[in-house]
């Protein structure tokens, strides 16, 4: 199957991290404020891109299907 157009894949991509990065940080944000920020971004990363690779991503692919190879 063609890729889609960078620019689509990056809306997409931008779609996905955006809310969940700030629902992310909104459920956990007061629990890690006092760390160090290289343990919070560990924890952040950690939480956040499982969730894309293999939750957000392919949905979002499927949804957005039509619109991503027009």
């Amino acid at each position: 199957m063609k890729q889609p157009p960078k620019w689509k894949f990056a809306i997409m991509v931008w779609l996905a991290i955006y809310p969940t990065i700030t629902l992310v940080s909104f459920l956990i944000g007061d629990t890690i404020k006092s760390w160090p920020l290289p343990l919070k971004t560990l924890l952040m990363t950690g939480i956040l891109v499982p969730l894309m690779v293999f939750v957000l991503l392919p949905l979002l692919r499927k949804l957005l299907g039509d619109w991503l190879h027009k």
